[in-house]
C-alpha cells in the first residue's frame, strides 16, 4: 500500500478565471467562541459585514443581546459591532450564502484514544456545502493535522459538485488566540495563510490584511497546518522538560523555580518555561496528538513528541501524590480528607476549563477517597470526569473547611497574601507562594519540596 500524500492536490493547474479576485465585504464565521468571536469582531470593526454562525442557541442569544461570552471581548465591543454590521445566525439559517468569504473556527478535539476528532470540522463543511455558491473563499482556521484542508474538509465541500480552484477558493489560516490575552487577537499578531492555489493564497492574504498588520503566505495549506502544530508542540515539549526536571529537583532537595530563574538570566539560547500541574486548554494538550497521529500515517514514529505529551498528562497524578505526602506529614490519610482545589480554569484569569488539569486532579483525589470542593472566581460550576457537577464555594469557606488546599490556577482575583496567612497546609503547583508569608512546613511546592518561610 502506498503512503498517503499531502501535496498531490495542492496548486492544481486550473484557476477560477470566471471568478476574479475582488475585495471580500461580507464575512461568515462558523463557530463564534474563544477563536471565532475575536476574528468576527475584528472584521466588523474593520468595516465589513459579518455573519456569525453557531450551533449553540444560548451563545447566539447572548451575543445578539450584546453580551460577550468570553473575557477577551467586552460587552461594549459586541454592542458596537452589532450596530455596525455584525449579526448572528443558526447553521440552518442559510445565511452563509450571503457571504463572499467564510472562515471556520470550530473545535478540533481528540477521541478517548487520542486520535483526531474532525467531526466539528466536517459538520461545519456540511453547513457550508448546503449553501455553497461559486466564487466564495473558504478558510479553515481550526487547528488540525496537515492534509485536513485539502483532504477531508475539501472532500465534503466538493460533494456539491463544485470544485476548489475551478469554482471556489480554499485556504488555511490558523488561529493564534491566547485566551486571557486580548493582545493575541490584535492586528499586531502575524497571520499565516496557505491556499490550495496561488490565487486562493492571494485572496486569503488580502482578506486577513484587513485585520492583521502582517500576513505571512506559505506554499500550501499543509505548510500552514504544520506551522500551527509546531508552535504548540514546541510549547508542550518544553513544558514537559521542566516538569521532568521539577520532579528530579524534588528528589534531589533542590528548588526548580530558583534554578529556572537563574537559567533565564542567559540572554540567548534559553527560553523560560515553568512546571505545573499539567497542561490544559484547546491547543497544547491536543495538538501534539494530531501531529503524532499524522506522522504514523507516513511510517514515522514521533517518540519525542508522544513522550512529552505523556509527561504532561501524568502531572495531575503527581499532584495527587504530593497531596497524599502533605497530609501524611500531619499524620492524615488522603482517604476521608477534605481537600480544597483553588482554581479549575486551565489558565489564570479565564473562565475556560477545557482539558484543565484540575479535572484529573479532582478525579484522582476522589478516587483515593477524598472529599473535594473548589473555588474559582471565573468558573461558577464545574463538571468532573465522572459527571459530578459542583459549584464554586467562597475562598474563605474553602480555606476554613479544608484539611488540605491545592493551588492549581493562580487567578489574579484571588488574594494569595490573605490565602497563605489563613491556610493550614497547601500543595502549591504554580509557585503562588513565592515571596508570601507562610509557616514552617505548611507549603509543599511542586519542584521544590517543603518550603521554609525564608525561602518562600
Amino acid at each position: 500500500m502506498s503512503r498517503p500524500t499531502i501535496a498531490e492536490r495542492s496548486h492544481p493547474m486550473t484557476e477560477p478565471a470566471a471568478h476574479p479576485i475582488t475585495p471580500d465585504s461580507t464575512i461568515g464565521v462558523v463557530g463564534i467562541g474563544y477563536v471565532g468571536l475575536p476574528i468576527a469582531v475584528a472584521f466588523a470593526e474593520a468595516g465589513l459585514t459579518v455573519i456569525g454562525v453557531d450551533a449553540s442557541p444560548r451563545r447566539l442569544e447572548e451575543i445578539a443581546a450584546g453580551h460577550s461570552p468570553i473575557e477577551d471581548i467586552s460587552d461594549e465591543r459586541i454592542a458596537a459591532c452589532l450596530a455596525a454590521g455584525l449579526s448572528v445566525a443558526t447553521p440552518e439559517s442559510g445565511r452563509l450564502a450571503e457571504c463572499s468569504a467564510i472562515i471556520v473556527c470550530v473545535p478540533t478535539p481528540v477521541t478517548p484514544s487520542k486520535d483526531p476528532d474532525l467531526s466539528p470540522v466536517l459538520s461545519a463543511a456540511e453547513t457550508i456545502a448546503a449553501t455553497l455558491r461559486p466564487g466564495q473563499l473558504l478558510v479553515l482556521q481550526s487547528t488540525t493535522f496537515p492534509g485536513t484542508t485539502n483532504g477531508p474538509f475539501r472532500e465534503v465541500i466538493e460533494r456539491t459538485g463544485l470544485t476548489a480552484a475551478r469554482d471556489f477558493h480554499l485556504a488555511y489560516a490558523p488561529e493564534r488566540i491566547n485566551p486571557g490575552d486580548p493582545a493575541s487577537a490584535s492586528a499586531n499578531t502575524p497571520r499565516i495563510v496557505g491556499g490550495s492555489t496561488p490565487a486562493a493564497t492571494e485572496r486569503a492574504v488580502a482578506l486577513f490584511a484587513r485585520v492583521n498588520a502582517a500576513v505571512v503566505a506559505v506554499a500550501t495549506p499543509e505548510h500552514a497546518e504544520m506551522a500551527k502544530l509546531i508552535e504548540n508542540t514546541f510549547r508542550n515539549v518544553n513544558i514537559a522538560i521542566v516538569n521532568e526536571v521539577a520532579m528530579l529537583c524534588e528528589r534531589m532537595g533542590m528548588d526548580v523555580w530558583e534554578i529556572i530563574d537563574a537559567a533565564a538570566t542567559k540572554p540567548f539560547g534559553f527560553m523560560r518555561f515553568t512546571p505545573g500541574p499539567g497542561v490544559g486548554g484547546h491547543c497544547i494538550p491536543v495538538d501534539p496528538y494530531y501531529l503524532a497521529w499524522r506522522a504514523r500515517q507516513f511510517d514515522v514514529t514521533s517518540r519525542f513528541i508522544e513522550i512529552a505529551a505523556d509527561v504532561n498528562i501524568a502531572m495531575p497524578r503527581h499532584v495527587v501524590e504530593l497531596a497524599a505526602e502533605a497530609l501524611n506529614e500531619r499524620g492524615r490519610a488522603l482517604r476521608g480528607a477534605r481537600v480544597g482545589v483553588v482554581g479549575v480554569a486551565f489558565k489564570p484569569n479565564v473562565a475556560d476549563a477545557r482539558n484543565t488539569p484540575a479535572s484529573d486532579i479532582i478525579a484522582g483525589l476522589r478516587a483515593r477517597g477524598a472529599e473535594v470542593a473548589y473555588h474559582d472566581p471565573h468558573v461558577p460550576t464545574f463538571r468532573d470526569p465522572q459527571g459530578v457537577i459542583s459549584a464554586s464555594v467562597p475562598i474563605e469557606q474553602l480555606v476554613a473547611a479544608s484539611d488540605l488546599l491545592i493551588v492549581v490556577t493562580p487567578h489574579a482575583a484571588i488574594d494569595f497574601d490573605d490565602f497563605y496567612r489563613r491556610a493550614g497546609i497547601v500543595v502549591d503547583t504554580v509557585n503562588s507562594s513565592k515571596g508570601r508569608a507562610c509557616r514552617e512546613r505548611s507549603v509543599l511546592r511542586i519542584g521544590a519540596g517543603w518550603v521554609t518561610p525564608a525561602a518562600a
